[in-house]
Protein backbone atom coordinates (compact mmCIF):
# COMPACT_ATOMS: atom_id res chain seq x y z
CA UNK A 1 0.00 0.00 0.00
CA UNK A 2 0.88 3.12 -0.43
CA UNK A 3 2.04 5.67 1.98
CA UNK A 4 -1.00 7.73 2.18
CA UNK A 5 -3.19 4.67 2.71
CA UNK A 6 -1.02 3.28 5.77
CA UNK A 7 -1.46 6.33 7.26
CA UNK A 8 -5.46 6.76 6.36
CA UNK A 9 -5.63 3.29 8.15
CA UNK A 10 -4.18 4.72 11.45
CA UNK A 11 -7.13 5.99 13.80
CA UNK A 12 -7.06 9.66 12.56
CA UNK A 13 -7.25 10.90 16.64
CA UNK A 14 -3.43 10.03 16.35
CA UNK A 15 -2.54 11.55 12.94
CA UNK A 16 -3.73 14.73 14.14
CA UNK A 17 -2.48 14.88 17.55
CA UNK A 18 -5.77 15.03 20.05
CA UNK A 19 -5.03 11.45 21.10
CA UNK A 20 -1.02 11.77 21.84
CA UNK A 21 -0.27 13.17 25.38
CA UNK A 22 3.15 14.47 25.36
CA UNK A 23 5.28 13.17 28.01
CA UNK A 24 5.92 15.89 31.02
CA UNK A 25 9.84 16.30 30.32
CA UNK A 26 8.78 17.48 26.90
CA UNK A 27 6.51 20.06 27.89
CA UNK A 28 9.66 21.06 29.89
CA UNK A 29 12.05 21.11 26.70
CA UNK A 30 9.65 23.29 25.06
CA UNK A 31 9.36 25.87 28.01
CA UNK A 32 13.14 26.10 28.49
CA UNK A 33 13.02 26.65 25.00
CA UNK A 34 10.94 28.89 24.67
CA UNK A 35 12.12 30.69 27.62
CA UNK A 36 8.87 30.71 29.17
CA UNK A 37 8.53 32.78 32.36
CA UNK A 38 6.99 34.65 35.42
CA UNK A 39 5.84 37.68 32.64
CA UNK A 40 3.67 35.21 30.26
CA UNK A 41 0.72 34.13 29.68
CA UNK A 42 0.93 30.57 28.24
CA UNK A 43 -1.76 28.97 26.05
CA UNK A 44 -1.78 25.24 25.62
CA UNK A 45 -4.62 24.84 22.47
CA UNK A 46 -5.10 21.20 22.51
CA UNK A 47 -4.08 20.75 26.17
CA UNK A 48 -5.66 17.24 26.57
CA UNK A 49 -5.67 16.11 30.55
CA UNK A 50 -4.16 19.84 30.99
CA UNK A 51 -0.42 18.41 32.42
CA UNK A 52 1.12 21.15 30.27
CA UNK A 53 -0.62 23.82 31.99
CA UNK A 54 0.36 22.71 35.42
CA UNK A 55 3.85 22.33 34.62
CA UNK A 56 3.79 25.95 33.00
CA UNK A 57 2.60 27.20 36.51
CA UNK A 58 4.43 24.76 38.97
CA UNK A 59 7.38 24.84 37.65
CA UNK A 60 7.79 28.17 35.42
CA UNK A 61 5.99 29.84 37.21
CA UNK A 62 4.20 31.22 34.09
CA UNK A 63 1.31 34.85 35.45
CA UNK A 64 -1.44 32.82 33.76
CA UNK A 65 -2.25 29.75 32.01
CA UNK A 66 -4.74 28.58 29.83
CA UNK A 67 -5.56 25.21 28.67
CA UNK A 68 -8.21 24.55 25.53
CA UNK A 69 -9.37 21.33 24.11
CA UNK A 70 -12.77 20.28 22.96
CA UNK A 71 -12.73 17.18 25.18
CA UNK A 72 -14.89 17.20 27.75
CA UNK A 73 -13.73 14.25 29.60
CA UNK A 74 -10.02 15.05 28.97
CA UNK A 75 -10.50 18.71 30.18
CA UNK A 76 -12.57 17.89 33.36
CA UNK A 77 -9.80 15.11 34.20
CA UNK A 78 -7.62 18.02 33.85
CA UNK A 79 -9.54 20.30 36.18
CA UNK A 80 -9.38 17.71 38.98
CA UNK A 81 -5.62 17.34 38.47
CA UNK A 82 -4.90 21.29 38.77
CA UNK A 83 -7.28 22.57 41.36
CA UNK A 84 -6.07 20.79 44.11
CA UNK A 85 -2.95 23.40 44.64
CA UNK A 86 -2.92 26.20 41.63
CA UNK A 87 -4.44 29.01 40.91
CA UNK A 88 -4.58 31.38 38.09
CA UNK A 89 -5.41 29.14 35.61
CA UNK A 90 -8.24 28.46 33.01
CA UNK A 91 -9.35 24.80 31.51
CA UNK A 92 -11.52 25.56 28.54
CA UNK A 93 -13.51 22.86 26.92
CA UNK A 94 -13.93 24.31 23.61
CA UNK A 95 -13.23 24.40 19.60
CA UNK A 96 -10.06 26.34 19.55
CA UNK A 97 -10.82 27.98 16.35
CA UNK A 98 -13.90 29.40 18.85
CA UNK A 99 -11.85 30.36 21.78
CA UNK A 100 -10.05 33.85 22.37
CA UNK A 101 -6.19 33.74 23.37
CA UNK A 102 -5.64 37.60 22.47
CA UNK A 103 -4.02 38.35 25.22
CA UNK A 104 -1.01 35.16 24.98
CA UNK A 105 2.10 36.17 25.19
CA UNK A 106 3.20 31.95 24.31
CA UNK A 107 1.16 29.53 22.80
CA UNK A 108 1.71 25.74 22.19
CA UNK A 109 0.14 24.27 18.69
CA UNK A 110 1.08 20.81 17.94
CA UNK A 111 -2.13 20.00 15.00
CA UNK A 112 -2.43 18.21 11.93
CA UNK A 113 -5.60 18.94 10.84
CA UNK A 114 -4.87 21.39 7.66
CA UNK A 115 -8.35 23.32 7.82
CA UNK A 116 -7.19 23.72 11.26
CA UNK A 117 -3.95 25.13 10.56
CA UNK A 118 -5.18 27.45 7.91
CA UNK A 119 -8.13 28.68 9.96
CA UNK A 120 -5.50 29.38 12.68
CA UNK A 121 -3.12 31.60 10.81
CA UNK A 122 -5.13 34.17 9.78
CA UNK A 123 -6.38 34.46 13.97
CA UNK A 124 -2.17 33.96 14.76
CA UNK A 125 -1.18 36.63 12.62
CA UNK A 126 -3.12 39.33 14.39
CA UNK A 127 -1.82 38.65 17.64
CA UNK A 128 0.54 41.44 19.57
CA UNK A 129 3.79 41.84 18.24
CA UNK A 130 6.23 39.07 20.38
CA UNK A 131 3.82 36.84 20.61
CA UNK A 132 5.58 33.11 20.54
CA UNK A 133 3.80 30.17 19.32
CA UNK A 134 5.84 27.03 19.71
CA UNK A 135 4.75 24.27 17.16
CA UNK A 136 6.07 20.25 16.88
CA UNK A 137 7.60 19.11 13.62
CA UNK A 138 6.78 21.63 11.31
CA UNK A 139 6.75 25.69 11.38
CA UNK A 140 3.85 27.13 10.68
CA UNK A 141 2.91 26.98 7.18
CA UNK A 142 4.74 29.77 4.94
CA UNK A 143 6.77 31.17 7.77
CA UNK A 144 10.52 31.43 8.42
CA UNK A 145 11.19 29.73 12.35
CA UNK A 146 12.67 32.34 14.92
CA UNK A 147 14.03 29.53 16.44
CA UNK A 148 14.70 25.60 16.20
CA UNK A 149 15.58 22.93 18.54
CA UNK A 150 14.32 20.33 16.24
CA UNK A 151 11.42 18.79 16.81
CA UNK A 152 10.51 22.38 18.87
CA UNK A 153 10.24 25.57 16.51
CA UNK A 154 9.20 28.70 17.38
CA UNK A 155 7.65 31.10 15.17
CA UNK A 156 7.22 34.88 16.42
CA UNK A 157 4.51 37.58 15.78
CA UNK A 158 4.57 39.35 13.31
CA UNK A 159 5.24 36.23 11.07
CA UNK A 160 8.46 36.30 8.64
CA UNK A 161 7.89 34.91 5.22
CA UNK A 162 9.38 32.05 3.44
CA UNK A 163 9.56 32.98 -0.28
CA UNK A 164 9.37 28.72 -0.78
CA UNK A 165 9.48 25.39 0.79
CA UNK A 166 12.91 24.84 -0.21
CA UNK A 167 14.24 27.97 1.77
CA UNK A 168 11.89 27.03 5.09
CA UNK A 169 12.67 23.14 5.14
CA UNK A 170 16.41 24.47 5.17
CA UNK A 171 15.86 27.18 7.82
CA UNK A 172 14.00 24.37 9.78
CA UNK A 173 17.45 21.96 9.36
CA UNK A 174 19.67 24.46 9.44
CA UNK A 175 22.10 23.20 6.46
CA UNK A 176 23.00 23.77 3.11
CA UNK A 177 21.56 20.29 2.00
CA UNK A 178 19.60 17.26 3.29
CA UNK A 179 21.58 14.00 3.78
CA UNK A 180 20.34 10.79 5.06
CA UNK A 181 22.25 11.36 8.24
CA UNK A 182 20.91 14.29 9.28
CA UNK A 183 17.26 13.05 8.12
CA UNK A 184 17.72 10.23 10.55
CA UNK A 185 18.99 12.52 12.86
CA UNK A 186 16.22 14.41 12.98
CA UNK A 187 13.49 12.01 12.61
CA UNK A 188 15.14 10.34 16.07
CA UNK A 189 14.61 13.37 18.01
CA UNK A 190 11.12 14.10 17.11
CA UNK A 191 9.98 10.22 18.11
CA UNK A 192 12.34 10.32 21.78
CA UNK A 193 10.54 13.98 22.42
CA UNK A 194 6.95 12.88 21.96
CA UNK A 195 7.43 8.85 22.47
CA UNK A 196 7.09 7.12 25.96
CA UNK A 197 10.31 5.62 27.15
CA UNK A 198 8.20 2.02 27.08
CA UNK A 199 7.16 2.40 23.36
CA UNK A 200 7.99 -0.54 21.52
CA UNK A 201 7.94 1.38 18.09
CA UNK A 202 10.30 4.25 18.04
CA UNK A 203 12.56 2.35 15.35
CA UNK A 204 9.98 1.90 13.24
CA UNK A 205 8.84 5.62 13.14
CA UNK A 206 11.89 6.57 12.74
CA UNK A 207 12.22 4.71 9.78
CA UNK A 208 9.37 5.97 8.38
CA UNK A 209 10.24 9.80 8.71
CA UNK A 210 13.60 9.79 7.95
CA UNK A 211 12.27 8.23 4.43
CA UNK A 212 9.60 11.02 4.50
CA UNK A 213 12.18 13.67 4.78
CA UNK A 214 14.82 12.72 2.78
CA UNK A 215 12.33 12.41 -0.26
CA UNK A 216 10.73 16.05 0.66
CA UNK A 217 14.53 17.33 0.46
CA UNK A 218 15.13 15.21 -2.82
CA UNK A 219 12.20 16.55 -4.52
CA UNK A 220 12.74 20.00 -3.46
CA UNK A 221 16.32 20.02 -4.85
CA UNK A 222 17.75 20.25 -1.31
CA UNK A 223 19.16 17.13 -0.70
CA UNK A 224 22.93 16.49 -0.70
CA UNK A 225 23.86 14.73 -3.98
CA UNK A 226 22.00 13.37 -7.21
CA UNK A 227 22.18 9.67 -5.96
CA UNK A 228 20.21 8.01 -3.48
CA UNK A 229 22.18 6.68 -0.64
CA UNK A 230 22.28 3.29 0.28
CA UNK A 231 20.78 3.48 3.68
CA UNK A 232 17.62 5.11 2.00
CA UNK A 233 17.51 2.56 -0.72
CA UNK A 234 17.48 -0.59 2.56
CA UNK A 235 15.07 0.87 4.58
CA UNK A 236 12.69 1.77 1.42
CA UNK A 237 13.47 -1.99 0.26
CA UNK A 238 12.46 -2.95 4.34
CA UNK A 239 9.36 -1.02 4.43
CA UNK A 240 7.94 -2.83 1.02
CA UNK A 241 9.20 -6.08 1.82
CA UNK A 242 7.88 -6.27 5.67
CA UNK A 243 5.42 -3.58 6.20
CA UNK A 244 4.04 -3.85 2.83
CA UNK A 245 4.95 0.14 2.88
CA UNK A 246 5.49 2.04 0.05
CA UNK A 247 7.27 5.30 -0.52
CA UNK A 248 9.32 4.77 -3.34
CA UNK A 249 6.51 6.33 -5.53
CA UNK A 250 7.15 9.30 -3.87
CA UNK A 251 10.41 10.15 -5.45
CA UNK A 252 8.56 10.84 -8.58
CA UNK A 253 6.36 13.23 -7.19
CA UNK A 254 7.17 16.91 -7.98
Amino acid sequence: MKIEEYLASLPQSILSGQEVQLPDNAFREIFRFAELGKNDIFYHLGCGNGKGVSIALEEFGVKRAVGIDNDEEKVSLGKKLLKKNLSDYTLQCKDIRQADFSDATVILFWFADQQIIDNMMNRFSLLKSGCKIITIWGPLPGCLPDKVEFPYILNTVPFKKANDLKEQLLAVFGTDCVDFVTAWEFSERYTKAIGLPEAGNDRFLTILQSLVIWINAKNLGVACGDEIPQPIKTYISILKTFFNIDVEYLLNKH
